[in-house]
């Protein structure tokens, strides 16, 4: 008798992999959940180059460790085709957030393929560990409030159309470059291409959270100088945007004039906010979505 959800023909599941955010270096910065994945999995995938071998003190004592650093996909393919033949469960470590330049999405689908279940823990990126570090919010009211993820176009992985960086520069807000630090100049040229003004500021950060980490504050203009100071050319990110230097503007969330479904506004304050926004010279102070729309009232 098949029940509702059942999949006529799907091949019987067996074992499990487990795809791990490790964060960006630091073990300490590993989720309860990812410990506790790890911790239970009979069989850990990890890559010494990428991940901090402090993630392997919660692994079990009989685990199996595999080190992929030296493995193409087809190398770690035997280890899914045993958790499937074997009921085993795997936990693969992917340094900052498998959501992120991880190859994940290949993994998935040939887990699927093999008839293993999968699931995903995210870890902490490293854009955003770079931000805590230099104590930084990356989106500022009134100055940045989005955040571009993105690497240089021409190397090794093609880039679709559209996404340049000059492109996204021309936005003018927070931008995070990954897997870019080999060709720093020509990072450096197309951010000034793209209409960021020389004096921006902007962050190099190698290794972040790691013993060797190193965290240099500096410009896009002189973004190229400061890699080649310090001879980086992997394992580096860049911030850079405006809000790495703003000074904090008064957000509407804290506001006593701002009403959500837990707070009250106050109605002097409230009526300061829509003046602001009425005349041009702040956003106004909307309710959250699914709060009620009189001013002064909570649900």
């Amino acid at each position: 008798m098949s029940t509702a959800g059942d999949t006529a023909g799907a091949p019987a599941t067996t074992g499990k992999v487990w795809f791990v955010g490790a964060g960006p270096g630091a073990a300490d910065l590993l989720t309860l959940r990812a410990a506790r994945v790890i911790g239970a999995a009979d069989v850990v995938v990890w890559a010494a180059s990428l991940v901090h071998a402090d993630v392997l003190d919660h692994a079990r004592a009989d685990a199996e460790i595999v080190d992929s650093s030296q493995l193409a996909m087809e190398g770690v393919l035997p280890v899914y085709e045993r958790a499937a033949a074997r009921g085993l469960t795997v936990a693969r470590i992917h340094s900052g957030d498998p959501a992120l330049w991880g190859a994940v999405q290949e993994q998935l689908d040939l887990c699927r393929a093999l008839g293993l279940a999968v699931e995903v823990v995210p870890g902490v990126s490293a854009f955003t560990a770079v931000a805590a570090l230099v104590g930084r919010e990356l989106t500022v009211p009134e100055v940045a409030q989005s955040v571009i993820l993105t690497r240089l176009e021409g190397g090794r992985t093609p880039m679709p159309p559209g996404e340049r960086v000059r492109d996204f520069a021309r936005h003018g807000t927070t931008m995070a470059l990954f897997l870019s630090a080999a060709r720093s100049g020509q990072v450096q040229a197309e951010l000034l291409a793209g209409g960021y003004p020389a004096d921006t500021p902007a962050v190099v950060a190698y290794r972040a959270t790691w013993p060797d980490e190193l965290v240099a504050r500096c410009t896009v203009g002189t973004l190229e100088a400061t890699v080649k100071r310090h001879r980086l050319w992997k394992h580096t990110l860049f911030l850079v945007g405006p809000a790495l230097a703003a000074a904090g503007t008064r957000s509407h969330l804290y506001h006593p004039g701002h009403f959500h479904t837990f707070r009250r506004a106050e109605p002097a304050a409230r009526a300061e906010l829509r003046r602001r926004r009425d005349d041009g010279t702040g956003a106004g102070g909307d309710a959250e979505p699914g709060t009620p729309a009189a001013p002064g009232r909570a649900g």
